[in-house]
């Protein structure tokens, strides 16, 4: 009589493929990003700031980026020697800071497009259209499921 071998933990063979997908893709990311100059963070935060009608104060940047007040002031900081965005006051409050764009950060977002599809694509490349529906709908729903009132902290 044969003893059955360790159960598979499927959801945990699931975590690792999902946590070395990440990996890849901030990789591949980091490889389109680097002849732009821009780290992918940075160019995370040039689009959130793009987002805005009017420039965003320090404290939505970081609330729309789900981190620390800090870690945007370095990203600014550093987005701001390289002359893509600017540091403004606000017209109605002194204390605030507001952060816009400049040419060349616009410049800077119409050539991280290029680059975002260029890594999507090579992402990708192994999946048929119809796999790439597919992921996208899985995708969908396992990043739908985090924005309902259950996910919610107090």
């Amino acid at each position: 009589m044969t003893t059955p071998g360790p159960v598979p933990d499927a959801d945990g063979v699931l975590a690792e493929q999902l946590l070395r997908l990440t990996r890849r893709l901030h990789r591949i990311q980091r490889q389109h990003l680097q002849p732009v100059g821009i780290t992918p963070a940075q160019a995370r935060l040039l689009r959130v700031v793009a987002q805005y009608d009017a420039a965003p104060r320090m404290a939505d940047l970081a609330e729309r980026l789900e981190v620390v007040p800090r870690a945007v002031t370095t990203l600014v900081d550093g987005l701001e020697t390289a002359g893509r965005v600017r540091r403004v006051p606000d017209p109605a409050n002194r204390r605030v800071v507001r952060v816009e764009l400049t040419d060349l950060g616009r410049t800077t977002l119409r050539e991280l497009r290029g680059a975002r599809r260029a890594a999507a694509e090579d992402i990708l490349a192994p999946l048929t259209a119809g796999q790439r529906e597919a992921l996208g709908e899985l995708l969908s729903a396992l990043t739908d499921a985090g924005t309902g009132p259950a996910s919610r902290k107090p």
